[in-house]
């Protein structure tokens, strides 16, 4: 069983950052795949990123990439996302996620996008940005 908890939403002007975080609790994190998911209002959740269980291979839908960065922290149990030049099309309320397994250069990307894959799920941290 893992536990999630996010944590680093709030209220940003465009343009500005955010870093969030997501800490989990069990033994397992050290094996399984970190992903960040976003669900806009009146929209379906969305994948943002996601990192393989060494931190080697990271993956990013286009509409962030260049702006946003995964990274995780084993010894920490904590997996992080951190946004720069946000927009307002990135206001929504950001989920924590996590698989079992890893993936690399290779792997399928409809098991890395796809949210069904995920196992365990934290509560979200609402992230608002204004114009």
């Amino acid at each position: 069983q893992v536990q999630l908890v996010e944590s680093g939403g709030g209220l940003v002007q465009a343009g500005g950052s955010l870093r969030l975080s997501c800490t989990a609790s069990g033994r397992t994190f050290s094996s399984t795949t970190m992903g960040w998911f976003r669900q806009a209002p009146g929209k379906e959740r969305e994948f943002v990123a996601a990192i393989s269980v060494s931190g080697a291979f990271t993956y990013y839908t286009d509409s962030v990439k260049g702006r946003v960065t995964i990274s995780r922290d084993n010894a920490k149990n904590t997996v992080y996302l951190q946004m720069n030049s946000l927009k307002p099309e990135d206001t929504a309320v950001y989920y924590c996620a996590a698989k079992y397994g890893s993936f690399n250069s290779g792997s399928s990307r409809e098991g890395i996008l796809n949210s069904l894959a995920y196992n365990y799920w934290g509560q979200g941290t609402q992230v608002t940005v204004s114009s």
